[in-house]
């Protein structure tokens, strides 16, 4: 794409975001554009009416485009305020885990980023409608996942480190639970460590979970980890070939529901959601318009 003249973004940085390894991205994002003739403004999320400002801000300026600054979180608010508009939207990858950003070849270089948020290529993606009340862009899970988010946010240590010796805590303490995943075509009970709803394919800490993911195909995939080890964990991480169908198996659909036995963890885009014992899940096609990278 051309590099477009005028354009009026907006900047919605969330000041929590990225734990210790904090970036100064106004200072960042000024020194990019004092050059360029483009009109920037900034909004800090302050968690109290951010939804009802945004929207206040998003029509007083009149932006052409706006950008997420955070991690998966931020990116999910931003994009329900988004949901049908013809708003086009960028990310910043500023979190702890940048799912989203991985999945759209964004790099991590804030300069490199803000490249592709005045050149980048617009795609039209889908998200999945969580309960009536959520959306997902990236992935939700029921499970292991899920329950390594919560011990994530409750936890002190962020990066790697942190993420290492939660996910070590959560593999010791794995059970099996047991679901009915209802979906198109399929009628299924079963036992899994892991149930996930998958629009893309990969997590942020770069693990392959949904090899043919694709958030741009009109479907979802639900995925079912029935066997889970530190061998099947590695595998994740070094290869985007597709899993052994007798410990993960892989089911395309628009629609599900999953009923597990009994309420368990369950987290959608990076944030837990509580102990669940029913989801529902409905894919709306073409519903966001995102700034993506040169090869996504």
């Amino acid at each position: 794409m051309e590099n477009p003249a005028g354009l009026k973004i907006l900047f919605v940085i969330n000041p929590i975001s990225g734990g210790k390894k904090k970036i100064n991205w106004e200072n960042i994002i000024r020194n990019y554009f004092k050059n360029l003739s483009h009109t920037i403004e900034f909004y800090v999320l302050s968690g109290k009416d951010d939804t009802g400002s945004l929207d206040y801000w998003t029509e007083k300026l009149q932006i052409t485009r706006i950008v997420a600054v955070g991690g998966d979180g931020t990116v999910n608010l931003l994009a329900k305020q988004l949901l049908g508009t013809n708003l086009i939207m960028g990310i910043l990858p500023a979190g702890s885990a940048n799912g989203m950003a991985k999945e759209l070849e964004i790099p991590e270089t804030p300069e490199e980023a803000l490249n592709i948020i005045v050149n980048g290529n617009v795609k039209s993606c889908d998200v999945i409608k969580i309960n009536e009340t959520d959306i997902s862009l990236h992935l939700s899970d029921f499970g292991l996942n899920a329950r390594l988010v919560k011990y994530f946010e409750e936890g002190a240590l962020r990066g790697m480190w942190g993420y290492s010796k939660m996910l070590v805590k959560v593999l010791w303490r794995k059970k099996l639970m047991s679901a009915h995943i209802v979906a198109d075509n399929l009628d299924l009970k079963t036992n899994a460590y892991m149930i996930v709803i998958a629009n893309a394919s990969k997590y942020g800490s770069g693990g392959f979970i949904n090899p043919e993911g694709n958030i741009s195909d009109g479907v979802f995939e639900i995925v079912i980890l029935r066997q889970f080890s530190l061998f099947q964990l590695f595998k994740m991480f070094l290869s985007k070939k597709n899993f052994d169908p007798k410990k993960v198996e892989i089911f395309q659909t628009k629609t599900a529901t999953i009923t597990t036995g009994k309420k368990t963890h369950f987290q959608v885009d990076g944030e837990y959601k509580g102990k669940l014992d029913k989801v529902t899940a409905e894919i709306i096609p073409s519903k966001l318009n995102l700034l993506v990278g040169q090869n996504s």
